[in-house]
């Protein structure tokens, strides 16, 4: 399984999207250091405009990352699998000694442990710069985290899979309906269920909801491998 994972990224040409995920690493740490020290979060009269919940540092980082990174990792599964389909490179590789199955399989753990790697990354990063900047400026959010804690990481870890797992079901939609341009859409869907509020009905704080979401995500990839042993290509 290794060999065909570090074949797909090999064939997809991983060094790609490593630049790109070190653009929007390094993108998303000048807008949340902004966001933080140069008050670009404040009201005219210099306090914090932010949405209830959203008071602590930790809260929109959480939120861009997650965003960013859902779409990131859409990206990557449409490039990976569902283009494979469309360009018909996929009945070259259903030709090899190598089942349906465990070939499908590589492809998605190829992309989630790319962008599972590259979200802790990010969110380190993200995390760094608050704690360093916040040593010598005034951050108009609360500083709700502390790095020295463990518990602080097994959050950020716990996070970090559901965001990519979650993947997995815009992966899903995109190979039923045989479109890339699916599969982005629903992970677009999935920041607005996960993340947006309908007048004071949202998901965003609801400790089981993840959990859920979690479990869904992995059935929707169960089910993608499943059927690749039956299914015709597209």
């Amino acid at each position: 399984m290794l060999k065909l994972i570090r074949l797909e990224w090999k064939k997809n040409h991983i060094g790609r999207h490593l630049c790109g995920a070190c653009i929007l690493a390094g993108l998303l740490a000048f807008f949340v250091f902004a966001l933080a020290f140069l008050g670009i979060a404040n009201d005219p009269d210099g306090t914090l405009d932010a949405a209830e919940g959203m008071e602590g540092i930790s809260a929109p980082i959480e939120l861009f990352t997650s965003m960013s990174f859902l779409i990131f990792t859409s990206v990557m599964l449409s490039s990976f699998i569902v283009c494979a389909y469309r360009n018909k490179t996929m009945n070259l590789m259903f030709s090899y000694p190598i089942k349906r199955q465990k070939i499908l399989a590589s492809q998605m753990l190829a992309v989630w442990i790319f962008c599972f790697v590259a979200l802790v990354l990010t969110k380190f990063l993200l995390y760094g710069c608050i704690s360093v900047g916040v040593k010598g400026m005034e951050s108009s959010f609360a500083i709700d985290f502390y790095m020295a804690d463990p518990s602080f990481y097994l959050q950020l870890l716990a996070k970090s899979f559901v965001v990519v797992s979650m993947g997995f079901i815009a992966l899903f939609v995109g190979m039923a309906m045989k479109s890339s341009k699916a599969t982005i859409v629903t992970s677009f869907l999935l920041i607005f269920l996960t993340q947006a509020n309908v007048g004071d009905v949202t998901f965003a704080r609801n400790g089981m909801f993840p959990v859920i979401l979690t479990i869904v995500s992995l059935v929707f990839a169960v089910l993608s491998v499943c059927q690749a042993e039956t299914k015709d290509l597209m």
